[in-house]
């Protein structure tokens, strides 16, 4: 009886000893962290990179990142270390979290391999998880190199106004012609269906959240180049086997957050960045965009490292492909080839027949790019016999065989590195009314018809947030001449083929005279719809019309207010490479509020010195209103 006594005596002092020392997991975690402590892992630049950490403008830290469920930490948005240590104990857990629903070193599996190469974690006190999903993952890649892909500008929708980037990832053995199939990694807001013009606006205030995403570049291809016709830059880039592994690495812990998406700083451009940045540390892309970040920015920028870009590949868009080969061909084939879209009995018509085999091919393969387009342009209700006329125009091709030959696609636009810087500033002076003046200008964006076209996409204006400050001499006033909010121009030069409308938008403030005000601030909204149409008797010259409607707010008006309507008619024209003028006259009648009409003449002639500097000439009427201005604009 006294032995079990004892024996029982002992075994409960033996537990509380036990229960007094810290368990080999608890130990262990207590040493890392200590060690992560020691290192000052917390402030290093890959820590701050994985958490997506900025410093604050009054000290310390924040995360870029929103969704909670990327923290494991309540402290982890601005805590770094706290977020460190927290990371260190959830490795020890097979507990699920994250969007993804996976133990901690599956679902943070780059923060996991960082930490495990800082500290060399001893496997046998914390064992390695076997990850899966990650590997199955990151197999299926069989990365080989990543590109950057840049799909140019879209008026016609918001979201893409000002184009997009995206990467895909090249698969090993892989051709440019093969490279379709591989699968890309993609940052865009979330945005509900039919958005419209809303989506610049709550986008603007941060209103949508931001997913990253892997889609089949097929799928993008089709949207970018076949349904929204825009042309699609690509851009190897040079990174090691470490640094690809870390960009995907990354990519996948991305599937676990995301980010309050801002149209014009934190968007589809700038979070991409932060996966190159974390590939190869030394970049620091995302410390060049403090304000605002736009995508053909973050072009120049890429390729401006030096041996980043090792190659780079055009892919037109469908549109592209069909003006250049109607341009090819001479009038009467290109009639031929239309007529065959409308008419599958001209496959037999002497006019065809007639042709040498290869030509025969090439109208052949221009009908079907054109009725293939019509087919993607359509695709929510296509008229069946599109299908069926091209059905035939394919048989009558299989028919010749003989392969196409090779066409070479000259882009309208050339590579978007090679356009001029966004922001814009420019001083001038000239006469107004029987006063000189000097003037200074600043622009946030974007680009207007006039400026240098060189990267841009041709016969389309984005200007947003522009201020002009005017001094006049004579009457010793210096004033605010004009200010931009946003002034949207879109000319789609229609044909036989193409028949989109061409439209515009304006909403800002200018300085008008009007009854007895001689220098008065004037609200302006304005809005047209009209077309265009491109000649080459010169050179390139865009001739176009608007019916337009137009509101102004102003105390120079009786009413302080008029609103009414009229009609644009102008000419943008390329004199030389360097050289470009665009003339415009417009008569408006405003039957409601103050009743007045006017008349507006504008001539304008920009000069470009280098890709950065250009200098103006503009002539402006208005009734009893004349103004002529010199500038020199430079972009930065």
């Amino acid at each position: 009886m006294l032995v079990s006594i004892i024996v029982i005596i002992l075994s409960l002092v033996v537990s509380a000893i036990a229960d007094a020392q810290p368990s080999g997991h608890e130990s262990y975690l207590a040493q890392l962290i200590d060690q992560a402590q020691e290192k000052r892992l917390a402030e290093q630049r890959e820590w701050h990179l994985l958490l997506h950490y900025r410093k604050g403008l009054f000290g310390g830290y924040e995360s870029e990142q929103d969704d909670q469920r990327f923290f494991m930490s309540p402290q982890g948005k601005t805590d770094p270390a706290a977020e460190l240590s927290a990371t260190l104990t959830q490795f020890f857990s097979d507990e699920l979290i994250g969007r993804s629903q996976q133990p901690a070193q599956c679902a943070f599996v780059a923060r996991y391999h960082w930490l495990k190469e800082q500290l060399a974690f001893d496997p046998s006190r914390l064992p390695p998880l076997v990850c899966e999903r990650f590997k199955h993952w990151y197999d299926d890649f069989e990365v080989d190199s990543i590109s950057l892909i840049f799909p140019s500008s879209f008026l016609n929708n918001p979201a893409s106004m000002f184009g997009h980037t995206l990467f895909r990832v090249d698969q090993k053995g892989q051709t440019e012609q093969t490279r379709i199939l591989s699968y890309t990694v993609n940052f865009a807001a979330d945005v509900p269906p039919n958005s419209g013009f809303l989506y610049p606006i709550r986008g603007i205030f941060g209103s949508y959240r931001g997913y990253f995403s892997t889609i089949p570049y097929y799928l993008k291809v089709q949207q970018y180049r076949d349904i929204e016709n825009r042309d699609i830059w690509e851009y190897r880039l040079n990174l090691t086997e470490t640094q690809l592994q870390r960009f995907l690495m990354h990519a996948w812990e991305m599937g676990n957050a995301y980010f309050d998406y801002f149209y014009f700083k934190e968007n589809c451009s700038y979070h991409l960045l932060a996966l190159l940045d974390y590939a190869d540390p030394s970049l620091h892309l995302t410390d060049e965009f403090l304000f605002w970040t736009v995508p053909a920015d973050t072009v120049r920028l890429i390729v401006s490292k030096p041996g980043l870009v090792s190659s780079s590949t055009y892919r037109p868009s469908r549109s592209t492909v069909i003006r250049r080969k109607r341009e090819f061909l001479p009038a009467s084939e290109r009639d031929l080839a239309h007529r065959m879209t409308q008419d599958v009995g001209e496959l037999t018509s002497p006019a065809f027949i007639q042709l040498n085999p290869a030509k025969q091919a090439f109208v052949l393969d221009l009908a079907s790019d054109y009725l293939r387009y019509q087919i993607e342009t359509t695709k929510k209700d296509p008229k069946p016999e599109l299908k069926e006329r091209n059905r035939a125009v394919l048989t009558a091709r299989s028919r010749l065989r003989i392969p196409s030959e090779e066409f070479s696609v000259r882009p309208f636009a050339e590579r978007p590195e090679l356009g001029h810087k966004m922001l814009q500033a420019s001083l001038g002076g000239g006469w107004r009314n029987n006063d000189t003046f000097e003037e200074a200008t600043f622009r946030g964006g974007y680009h207007d018809l006039l400026d240098p076209e060189a990267g841009y996409t041709p016969n389309a204006q984005i200007e947003m947030a522009a201020v002009t400050v005017r001094h006049y001499n004579r009457a010793d006033q210096t004033r605010v001449e004009r200010a931009t909010l946003l002034n949207l121009l879109s000319l789609s030069p229609m044909d036989s083929v193409f028949h989109s409308p061409s439209w515009r938008l304006g909403v800002g403030m200018n300085t008008i005279r009007q009854n007895d005000c001689q220098l008065c601030n004037n609200g302006v909204f304005n809005a047209g719809l009209g077309g265009a149409k491109e000649f080459h008797l010169l050179s390139r010259e865009v001739l176009f019309a608007f019916a337009d409607a137009e509101a102004n707010i102003s105390k120079a008006y009786h009413e302080l207010h008029r609103v009414g309507g009229g009609a644009t008619v102008g000419m943008l024209a390329d004199l030389t490479e360097r050289w470009k003028i665009m003339a415009t006259g417009s008569y408006l009648y405003f039957p409601l509020g103050d009743k007045s009409d006017d008349f507006r003449w504008h001539v304008g002639s920009r000069f470009t010195v280098s890709r950065n500097w250009a200098v103006r000439l503009e002539y402006n009427h208005r009734d009893h209103d004349n103004d002529v201005l010199f500038r020199v604009q430079a972009f930065f």
